[in-house]
Order: C-alpha cells, then sequence, then structure tokens
C-alpha cells in the first residue's frame, strides 16, 4: 500500500502494531483501546472492527478519550471533530453563546467536557440534549457519554475505510 492508496481493513490488518494504535488513536485518544483494538486483528471486515472497537471500549478509557474531546461549539475544533460538528459553525451568535454557557455549566457539574455524536445534528439540537443532560446524575452521565464514545468511534472507523 502507497502513501496514495486509501486504507483498507485487510491493509490494516496487516500493519505494525504501532503505526496501527497510532490510527486508532486518531479516532479515540485512549491508549489503552487502541492497544487492545490493535491487538485484537486481523478483522478482515469494517463491521468486525467496528464491533471489536466497542465492545473493547470501557468506563477506564473515558477520561482518557475526553481529554482528546473539544468542546461542542468551539473555534478550536479540527480535523475530524471540526467536520462532525459543521452544523454548529453555522449556529447563530445566540445558539453558540448558549452552547459555551452550557459547556461550562456541564464541565462544572461532571468535570469534563460534554461529549456528544454531533454529526449530522444541528447546534439547536446539541443544545437541547446538553440541556436536557445537565440533569443526569454522574453516574448516569457517565454511562451516556461513554455510549456517546462508541457512537463518535464507530463513525470515525467508518470514515477511515471508506
Amino acid at each position: 500500500m502507497t502513501a496514495l492508496e486509501p486504507l483498507t481493513v485487510r491493509g490494516f490488518d496487516d500493519l505494525p502494531a504501532a503505526r496501527a494504535e497510532e490510527l486508532l488513536r486518531e479516532v479515540c485518544s485512549a491508549p489503552r483501546w487502541a492497544r487492545q483494538v490493535a491487538a485484537g486483528r486481523p478483522y478482515g471486515s469494517l463491521a468486525a472492527l467496528q464491533h471489536a472497537a466497542g465492545a473493547a471500549l470501557t468506563g477506564d478509557d473515558l477520561d482518557a478519550a475526553l481529554a482528546g474531546h473539544p468542546r461542542i461549539g468551539a473555534r478550536s475544533a479540527r480535523g475530524t471533530a471540526r467536520r462532525e460538528q459543521g452544523a454548529v459553525a453555522t449556529a447563530s451568535a445566540q445558539v453558540l453563546d448558549a452552547l459555551a454557557e452550557g459547556n461550562r455549566a456541564y464541565e462544572e457539574r461532571f468535570g469534563h467536557v460534554y461529549l456528544v455524536c454531533a454529526s449530522g445534528r444541528s447546534a439547536e439540537d446539541l443544545l437541547a440534549t446538553l440541556r436536557a443532560r445537565l440533569a443526569n446524575d454522574p453516574a448516569v452521565e457517565r454511562r451516556v457519554a461513554l455510549t456517546e464514545l462508541t457512537a463518535i468511534n464507530r463513525l470515525r472507523l467508518e470514515r477511515m475505510f471508506t
């Protein structure tokens, strides 16, 4: 495979472990998760890789993964996160201000960034979801965040191989 050829799951299966882990950390910044998923190769198909990636993700990975995610609506979002939050870029100043305020309240309540699978969702929808999740207790919110992370990872793996 050359640098110009698209990566396939079979190509991923054949990579050296360090390179496979590096690619997986572009999907999710949790090192333990990346090591486990890389160690489980070969997968042979995207569906098998996505299944294994979902099964490998635990609550222990959440803090490391959260550290790699920008705030919803943050102008500093880059690359994949910017594309996933694309609809936020066109939101009104009022919605962006409300997201910033909601992010502050969320982080104060839960101690980490608001994590949500933003792909294809409007800024208004993301704001409504943030406000609703503020009512969760911390244990419930960690489970919700882990579910959202699983969905984000699934989409990112799909984009990596298509």
